[in-house]
């Protein structure tokens, strides 16, 4: 099984991926968690992604495509996997179709997470607050909103034409979007 969750930043992508891959026994693989850990670790990739994303912009096509496809070629994710974070622009979707291509595969399904932007922005404030985010003030929030719908919202089409997209709206408590989540993909999948 192959997935992809989509939404703006805040939306509670990261919790909903969890879920869903330990649901559906598939690691759920967040573009976000592998650059802070490289961040984190003080790699060279790491120093490059943090100037990136303290400016608010996210990290450039080739560079992600490059972490994305490594990690998808780990034994874990044979059986399948969630993307959080990826693709994010037409050109990564693109690169994502050929990369799949290379071994006759296909998305499944491709679950776009919905909620109202001041919602959002309130939410990301309170967690870069309780989790020391210093990416996360409400200057550098608006520009990755802005910069979400100019380059990622047009990819909910690209699905949506294609007949894989799953939206679910993403307000209220995990377990409620949770259970709203999985009922959706398993309406979707039939399973």
């Amino acid at each position: 099984m192959r997935l992809l969750i989509m939404g703006p930043p805040g939306a509670g992508k990261g919790t909903q991926s969890a879920i869903i891959g330990e649901h559906y026994r598939i690691p759920a693989i967040s573009t976000g968690n592998i650059f802070r850990l490289a961040i984190t670790n003080r790699t060279p990739l790491g120093e490059r992604i943090k100037r990136i994303i303290s400016e608010g912009g996210y990290v450039p096509d080739s560079l992600t495509l490059k972490v994305v496809v490594s990690r998808l070629n780990e034994p874990d994710a044979a059986d399948g996997w969630l993307l959080d974070g990826f693709p994010r622009t037409a050109r990564q979707v693109n690169a994502l179709d050929a990369e799949l291509a290379k071994d006759g595969a296909a998305l499944d399904a491709v679950v776009s997470i919905t909620a109202d932007e001041e919602a959002i922005i309130h939410r990301m404030l309170k967690r870069a607050e309780i989790e020391g985010r210093p990416d996360d003030n409400e200057e550098t929030i608006r520009n990755r909103m802005e910069v979400y719908h100019e380059q990622t919202d047009p990819l909910l089409d690209i699905y949506r034409e294609r007949g894989m997209l799953v939206e679910v709206d993403g307000m209220g408590t995990v377990d409620e979007v949770s259970a709203r989540v999985l009922a959706a993909l398993a309406e979707r999948l039939g399973r």
